[in-house]
This record gives C-alpha cells, structure tokens and sequence, in this order.
C-alpha cells in the first residue's frame, strides 16, 4: 500500500490573478548561495535575478574558474572553488553571508549536498528529485525539522499560474470525480555514456529524470495510490530508456504515466471526471493553455503568460517562507515530497531500477 496524501490543491495565493507577475514580498532580502554551475542553476539564477529582495550572494563549483566565471555573468558578489581538499560547496556553506542554498547537483549528490547545507544552518532549495530514495529524503526531512530549517524540493512546475489554476478547476468539482489521469514526458536524447542521463552512477533514466512531472499532474488530481505497478526497458547500464507507470485507486480510478528518453511523445496531461475533462498543452512541465470540456461538449480555453522562464513564482514562494519564518512551503509540502519518493521507490524496485547509493 503505498501512503496516501491529501490532494495536492491549490494552497497559496501566488498570483493576483493568472497572468501577472508573482506578488511582491515584503521583508528583508534573502540571499542566495548556488551549489553548481550547471545548465539548470544557470537558468535559474536568471529567473532569480528578477526578484527585487533576492541578492545573489555566492556560488560554488569544482573549480574556481567556473566558480569565478558564473559569478560574473549573473552578478554573484562570491565565488568558491574547490580549495586544498575542501569542496567549493563546502566552503560556500562557511559563508555566514549566505541564508538559503539552491542545490542543482546531480541527482545522487543531493542528499550529501542538502545534509552538509542543513548542518551547516543553511535553509534549502534543492532540485528534484529530493533525493535517491525515499529513506534519504525521510532523514533530510527530519534534520531539516530537528534544526528548524526550510527544506523544499524545487518541483516548480507546482507554482506556475497555469498548473495552479488546474488544481483549483480539479478540487472545485467542476470536473465531478476523477476517474483517469493520463500524463507522459518523453524526448529523444541520444546516447552518451558520459551524460548523467545515461550515467547510473548519477541517477540517470527517463523516471528520475523527469517521472516527477506526470506524477505531480497525478497527484494533485487524486489522492496516493492503493497501488502502483511499474514496467521499464533498461540499458546495458542499468538506466531506464522508458518507464510506464499505472496507479490504481480504491475508487477504481487509474493514472496512466509515461516517462521516455528515446521517444518525442505529446508531453501532455489530461484529467477526466464525471462531468467533465481537462487538457493542458505541451509540455505539462510548463503549459501554457488549460482547455476544459463539459460532458455535454462546451468547451473554453484560458491562457497564461508565465514571468521570466516560469522559475520565478517556485523562488518567490522560497523566499515569501523565509521572510515569513514558515520551515516548508504549504504548495508544496515535505509530506509530498514523501510521497512521491515512496511512490518512485515502489516503482524503480518493481522495474529493476538499482543505484550504487541505494
């Protein structure tokens, strides 16, 4: 039995209304230090950039080069390489100047990245998934507790307007009750032994990578599982190219999940009810349209213009805690996250999908 969750509803107010920009906080500016200098912390920090009481204090890398070299382009007032056998994250977390990390490591150095940030007084932000498996994520929801720190997963695609305005349409009963949920991300991504993608040693495959984007669409649409059941095809190395899920309900409602690192698929999400259904347009990780369709063929269509690269209402809700001195986000709570990783680990067990850190 996998443990259930309260549907995932819309809980914040991040918006005045659907397209503007998120709101202004009030308090003092929260300031930043960055874990990576990666192709996902770069975009990140631009959308960070956009807040007004966001200061963009320090980044680390493996080198003080590429440390020194991202301080410059997005305006970071430090920098911190690798130094004498002490890693730049490490001496990152000695700056006192800094409040909350962005960790945007691979996926199997979080949980010692976020554990070393936790310890060290540092509220996190750190990319999804959490963690490896759920027993990490499990240890660093207890130390996050135990030290009365913010800890959030960076499952962004939660705060945009668009997929807020779903959650609101899914929980008013406008859709009746939910009876299927069809989500799939998928893209071709050639192989290279050397990308973590493809890399087991860093989490790789299509569930890790990108699973938590159909299961975030299922979640907020019905409850946890009864039960999931999961096939995959694995490479030589262990990575899964494809993954295809199935959650089952009590109520007798299915989830249908695809996940692919070989195949374009629609890269879509569609809820269906009693009275009625709901299609966002691709990806589901950023839609940009929500068409609703009663069940007697009314349809209406509503639009939504993000801010920035859509990063900027996830790191607005990060920053709205701090000031507010709230330890986890209520749109996206710890227990979710939970949730999801018990989910992922019940999944990768029934397809074979093993890492070195399990």
């Amino acid at each position: 039995m996998i443990p259930a969750t309260e549907p995932l509803l819309v809980r914040t107010p991040l918006v005045d209304s659907l397209n503007q920009d998120p709101v202004p906080a009030s308090g003092d500016p929260v300031r930043w230090g960055v874990i990576s200098t990666g192709r996902i912390a770069s975009t990140v920090v631009s959308d960070l950039a956009l807040l007004p009481d966001a200061v963009l204090q320090s980044v680390s890398s493996r080198t003080q080069e590429n440390a020194e070299a991202f301080a410059a382009e997005h305006g970071f007032q430090s920098a911190y390489g690798d130094d004498g056998g002490l890693p730049g994250y490490q001496r990152l977390l000695r700056d006192p100047a800094v409040d909350v990390v962005y960790v945007a490591t691979p996926h199997t150095s979080h949980y010692v990245v976020a554990k070393a940030a936790l310890e060290a007084g540092k509220h996190v932000l750190c990319e999804k998934p959490l963690t490896i498996n759920a027993r990490e994520a499990a240890e660093l929801v207890r130390l996050a507790k135990d030290r009365s720190l913010f800890l959030m997963e960076a499952v962004w695609t939660r705060f945009l307007p668009s997929v807020q305005r779903a959650a609101e349409i899914i929980a008013s009963g406008e859709l009746g009750e939910i009876r299927w949920v069809q989500a799939d991300l998928g893209f071709p991504a050639p192989y290279n032994p050397e990308s973590r993608l493809w890399r087991r040693e860093d989490g790789g495959g299509a569930l890790m990578d990108v699973g938590v984007y159909p299961l975030t669409w299922a979640l907020f649409s019905l409850e946890g599982p009864q039960s999931i059941t999961a096939t995959a095809h694995l490479t030589d190395g262990g990575v899964d190219s494809e993954t295809a899920l199935t959650l089952s309900y009590s109520s007798g409602a299915q989830v249908q999940a695809m996940t692919s690192l070989t195949a374009a698929t629609p890269q879509t999400a569609i809820v269906c009810g009693t009275k009625g259904m709901l299609r966002c347009n691709a990806p589901l990780f950023n839609p940009s349209e929500l068409t609703i369709i009663s069940s007697s063929g009314e349809q209406r269509l509503e639009k939504f213009t993000p801010v920035g690269r859509g990063y900027t209402y996830q790191l607005r809700e990060v920053i709205r805690c701090l000031q507010q001195g709230l330890l986890e986000s209520p749109t996206m709570p710890l227990a979710d996250t939970l949730t999801t990783m018990s989910l992922l680990d019940t999944a990768r067990a029934q397809a074979g999908i093993r890492y070195p850190t399990d």
